[in-house]
């Protein structure tokens, strides 16, 4: 098994490895990477490891922002000392969410998770879309996108028609409906959500932050390392990023 581990604190790296190693001895740590930046930089440049220990807050980020940059092609499991991200951990691959200190009876129990996870599914079967699944054991569901959103606008409850929606964000754990005339309403859904219920030839996912409208797409430069950055209409303050994995579907989908 090769694995790589995240985290910026030496301490916890040499503990990590302890803990691996007394677990298993010929598991092979391939990178210990100290920063989201680095992270990046080695995830663009190597093959995909078997497994990766995240931890979430790092010196210039967290482990989110990684995601953003970089499709993860392996399962991970987070050791950190917050509870507050478990939900957003799971909506990756994720394995397990170790709190530190971590003993080794919950290492254990993780990398037995991960074993029996390797075992029971093949890689094609794990890879499978959610989406491919529910429309074999209902092809009509997958047609049935939402056309209309309920939104609040000071003490009134406004419906705002999908086709007059920009782009959606995410912003301090808070999701976000921008109109194409750049009026921002809150709504309770999250991306994941939000992107099941949306069609596909009309909203694409450009990160783990935006979901837009094909319409919204107003400029794409080039950005380091095969990425692109985007500029939206309505414009937003944010420097937009789509990962060197994600741009070429994103230009098919933007060139039909």
């Amino acid at each position: 098994m090769k694995v790589i581990i995240i985290e910026d604190e030496a301490l916890a790296i040499e503990r990590l490895e302890h803990l691996i190693q007394r677990y298993d001895h010929s598991i092979e740590v391939l990178a210990r990477l100290k920063s989201v930046e680095e992270a990046i930089d080695w995830l663009q440049n190597h093959q995909p490891p078997d497994l990766g220990f995240f931890d979430i807050e790092l010196s210039d980020g967290t482990c989110f922002d990684i995601a953003d940059q970089v499709e993860l092609k392996f399962p991970v499991i987070f050791t950190t000392s917050y509870d507050q991200y478990a939900l957003e951990a799971f909506s990756l691959k994720s394995i397990d969410y170790l709190l530190k200190p971590i003993r080794f009876e919950r290492m254990t129990r993780a990398l037995d998770k991960f074993c029996d996870w390797k075992q029971q599914f093949a890689p094609s079967q794990v890879q499978t879309d959610l989406k491919e699944i529910l429309e074999k054991i209902s092809p009509t569901a997958a047609t049935e996108y939402k056309t209309r959103w309920l939104v609040k606008n000071g003490n009134l409850i406004q419906a705002i028609p999908t086709s007059d929606i920009a782009y959606f964000y995410s912003d301090q754990k808070m999701s976000l409906l921008v109109t194409r005339e750049g009026k921002r309403f809150p709504i309770d859904q999250s991306l994941d959500r939000i992107m099941e219920m949306m069609d596909p030839e009309q909203y694409f996912r450009l990160n783990r932050k935006y979901i837009i409208h094909v319409d919204a797409a107003h400029k794409m430069h080039p950005y380091f390392k095969g990425r692109i950055k985007v500029e939206l209409i309505p414009p937003i303050d944010d420097d937009i990023v789509v990962s060197s994995d994600r741009t070429p579907e994103f230009k098919a989908w933007l060139d039909r």
